[in-house]
């Protein structure tokens, strides 16, 4: 079973989506961001599930989807897991470097 770990920029990311929906409803900005982390966890039992990240061939990059968040990830050599960052679907992802 794969070891998930979170980047500071992810957590960073996710304290943002909880600030960010928080500031209308306390009570949702949880609910995305527990859901966010649970839907994480299934990276455990099948880590190759997203799908591949192209732009960088030479990393194993891929990105999970859950509602409108993008979740980036890596998946290392021994197949334990980095979360990258977690990312509204609006966002353009290619900014960002990874």
């Amino acid at each position: 079973m794969a070891k998930i770990s979170w980047t500071k920029e992810a957590q960073q990311w996710m304290e943002e989506i909880y600030e960010y929906i928080a500031r209308d409803n306390k009570d949702a900005a949880a609910n995305v961001v527990n859901s966010i982390y649970h839907r994480v966890q299934s990276l455990k039992r099948l880590p190759e599930q997203g799908y591949r990240y192209f732009k960088i061939p030479e990393r194993d990059i891929r990105i999970l989807l859950y509602g409108h968040y993008r979740i980036a990830y890596l998946i290392k050599e021994n197949l334990d897991v980095d979360i990258l960052g977690v990312f509204h679907g609006s966002l353009n992802i290619e900014r960002y470097n990874f």
